[in-house]
């Protein structure tokens, strides 16, 4: 695939996952990068990304549009657009869409690559399982 320095939505990786459609407009498959992974979400009403956590990069995580339920370990907040939340690498977070109309956020990762997994998910573990009940 071509490295592009300048990316359209018709260039980005699109990726329909678990009820989302990610968008990934930088990651090392289409760009020259080696310390930054951007995806741009859109969570449906209702839909978002359980709980989870990357054991080797740090995440922003930038509301465009919407609100969100956005945990980071066991505390919740509210987000609406223009707020950000920052999650260490390793740290349990999750993302939902709880309200009428999509919700857009922005995924900011790094580094670009990891050597071990990218993302573990622990939505049946406890407590996570237990947290939104």
């Amino acid at each position: 695939m071509k490295k592009h320095a300048f990316i359209t939505e018709n260039e980005s990786i699109k990726e329909d996952f678990k009820g989302r459609t990610n968008h990934w407009v930088c990651r090392p498959e289409i760009a020259e990068t080696k310390g930054l992974q951007i995806c741009r979400a859109i969570l449906p009403a209702g839909e978002g990304h359980h709980f989870h956590h990357h054991p080797e990069l740090e995440e922003v995580i930038y509301v465009l549009e919407g609100e969100v339920e956005q945990w980071v370990d066991r505390e919740k907040r509210v987000m609406k657009a223009g707020e950000v939340a920052h999650i260490p690498a390793g740290v349990v977070h999750a993302t939902f869409n709880a309200w009428d109309g999509d919700s857009v956020i922005l995924a900011i990762l790094a580094p670009a690559a990891c050597e071990g997994p990218f993302l573990v998910d622990v939505s049946a573990e406890e407590p996570w399982c237990s947290l939104r009940a």
